[in-house]
C-alpha cells in the first residue's frame, strides 16, 4: 500500500519511513509543499501524511488544492501546535484526521487503520482514471476539478467504461447498459454517443481516455 509523506523534518521522515516499511507499506517522500502537491496529483496513493508547516506551500494549502482537484486520497495532517483552531482549519481544508507532534508510531498506525476503514464506503462510490472522476453518490462527473454535464445515456456509458478498470467492453454490453437488452441500433447510436462523450471529457485538449478496440468495442484507460 503506497503512502506519501509530505514533511520537511528529515529525521522524522526517516523514522516514519522505517516504521511504515516495517509494516509493509511502500513510501514516497516530498520535503516541501509544492513537490508534495505535484506528487499527490500525479500518483495514486492509499494515504497522505501531511505536515502543516512546510516550505514553499503549507499543508493547509496543499490539502485544499488536492481536494479542489478532486483528489480524494485520505489525508492525515501533522501539527506541532495542538490548538483547536489548527485542527478545525485542517479538517475544513479536507483532511480526514490529524496528529499532534510528538506522537507514537502505534498511534499513527491506529489512525491510518481508522481512516482507511472510514473511507471504504466512500471509495466504493468514486471511480477515477487519470484526472477524470465519477462520483456515483453525487451523480457527478469532473475532470481536473471541472464539472462535466452529461446526458443520462452518456453517464451510463461512462459509468460502465470506468468500472471496467481498463478492460475492453463489447458494443453489445454497452448498448444493453445504456439502452436496454431489447434495443437494436438503427442509426449508429452507440458511436454517436461515444463521440459526444469523448468530446465532453476531452474538452480543452485534455488527453484522450476513450479508445476504440476494432472488432470489439471500446475501452477507457490512460
Amino acid at each position: 500500500m503506497p503512502i506519501l509523506i509530505i514533511e520537511d523534518e528529515k529525521k522524522l521522515v526517516d523514522i516514519l519511513k522505517r516504521a511504515l516499511k516495517g509494516e509493509r507499506y511502500s513510501v514516497d517522500v516530498a520535503y516541501d509543499g509544492e513537490t508534495g502537491l505535484e506528487k499527490g496529483m500525479k500518483n495514486t496513493y492509499s494515504m497522505i501524511i501531511l505536515d502543516i508547516m512546510l516550505p514553499k506551500k503549507d499543508g493547509f494549502a496543499v490539502c485544499k488544492e488536492l481536494r479542489a482537484r478532486q483528489i480524494h486520497t485520505p489525508i492525515i495532517m501533522l501539527t506541532a501546535r495542538g490548538s483547536t483552531e489548527d485542527r478545525v482549519l485542517g479538517l475544513d481544508a479536507g483532511a480526514d484526521d490529524y496528529l499532534i507532534k510528538p506522537f507514537g508510531i502505534n498511534e499513527l498506525f491506529a489512525r491510518i487503520r481508522a481512516v482507511l476503514r472510514r473511507r471504504k464506503t466512500t471509495d466504493a462510490n468514486i471511480i477515477k482514471v487519470a484526472d477524470l472522476l465519477l462520483d456515483k453518490k453525487k451523480h457527478e462527473v469532473t475532470r481536473a476539478g471541472n464539472v462535466i454535464s452529461l446526458t443520462p445515456k452518456e453517464y451510463k456509458l461512462l459509468d460502465i467504461l470506468l468500472s471496467s478498470h481498463g478492460e475492453a467492453i463489447t458494443r453489445r454490453k454497452l448498448i444493453d447498459h445504456a439502452w436496454g437488452p431489447d434495443f437494436r441500433e438503427s442509426n449508429n447510436e452507440l458511436n454517436v454517443h461515444i463521440a459526444y462523450l469523448r468530446t465532453k471529457i476531452g474538452k480543452g485538449g485534455a488527453k484522450a481516455l476513450v479508445h476504440t478496440i476494432r472488432g470489439v468495442g471500446f475501452v477507457l484507460k490512460e
